[in-house]
């Protein structure tokens, strides 16, 4: 297990360029010491740990992080870039996508430091997204499986669609028909006509 830490302003710039790295040549390495550096990061108010592990879903992400805080009992600010950042960091061996090859594929900037004042875009990072999702229905977080069902690093056109719009990610009964509409209940995946991004816009 491993204490959560928040990047600081440096912390952020040296994930920013291992980021950008993964699309060119030479690639950096993979900035672990940067997670537990104070010239890098800062302890958080609270004892959370992590454990460094792997999920089958955005759903399994999310419902872990939510249990981990609540342990701690904390609730980590949603406008904390350095925390989902660093959190984003932590589990990036994990989640990031990779090309048939084995070639990091991490995606735009967003996915990994969070636009914390957009939502339209908050949404995409791959961590601080599916846990705002869970934690908007924690009451019964299995009717925001539409959005969640999906692996962690791969959101697809789906969540691309729906997600954007917080009306629809805050609304009960809204997500309750686009999971309805979208997954097998049974098995918990996503159904394949959910791949099509008309169908997708037709639910919203």
């Amino acid at each position: 297990m491993t204490d959560m830490r928040r990047f600081n302003a440096s912390g952020l710039a040296v994930f920013q360029a291992f980021l950008d790295s993964c699309t060119t040549e030479s690639p950096r390495p993979y900035p672990v010491s940067a997670l537990i550096d104070p010239v890098y990061s800062e302890p958080v108010e609270a004892d959370v740990t992590l454990e460094a592990r792997e999920f089958a879903t955005r759903f399994d992400l999310a419902a872990y992080l939510d249990e981990r805080f609540e342990v701690a009992g904390y609730r980590p600010p949603r406008t904390d870039t350095g925390i989902w950042a660093w959190i984003g960091c932590f589990y990036f061996r994990a989640i990031c996508p990779t090309s048939s090859r084995g070639e990091l594929r991490p995606g735009a900037l967003p996915r990994w430091i969070p636009l914390s004042a957009d939502w339209r875009r908050y949404y995409r990072h791959l961590v601080a997204g599916p846990y705002s999702i869970y934690r908007a229905h924690r009451d019964n977080p299995r009717r925001a499986l539409a959005l969640l069902c999906q692996k962690p690093g791969r959101p697809g056109d789906l969540v691309e669609q729906l997600a954007s719009r917080q009306e629809i990610v805050t609304n009960p009964a809204l997500l309750s028909f686009a999971t309805n509409w979208f997954v097998d209940l049974e098995t918990g995946a996503q159904r394949r006509v959910a791949n099509s991004r008309e169908r997708a816009e037709r639910a919203a």
